[in-house]
């Protein structure tokens, strides 16, 4: 699926507000999940070549890139290295309803 498609497709089931609220709660596995194939697609590395780096299985990363396994901090941790970035984590203040 293009990049694009996938953008047309998230932006109309958002305006579900049920998707919404599942989706929200779900932001920072999302976040992770793409962060982690935005930098590996940038520099043009297979997930075999991550394998490779980190010792972490072919299958597992596709799984945690499919959103099919929750990896541990230890494990997002050596993606992160294994893709030359340092992981950073951050509690930032939830937005207050009015």
């Amino acid at each position: 699926m293009e990049m694009s498609s996938y953008k047309a497709y998230k932006q109309k089931a958002l305006q579900n507000p049920e998707v919404k609220a599942e989706y929200d709660a779900l932001q920072p596995e999302y976040d992770i999940i793409q962060a982690m194939i935005e930098a590996r697609v940038e520099q043009n590395m297979t997930q075999k070549d991550l394998a490779a780096r980190t010792g972490i299985t072919q299958a597992d990363i596709s799984r945690i890139e499919n959103g099919t396994r929750n990896p541990s901090l230890s494990m997002v941790k050596k993606l992160a290295q294994g893709l030359g970035m340092q992981l950073k984590l951050e509690f930032i203040p939830m937005p207050t309803k009015k």
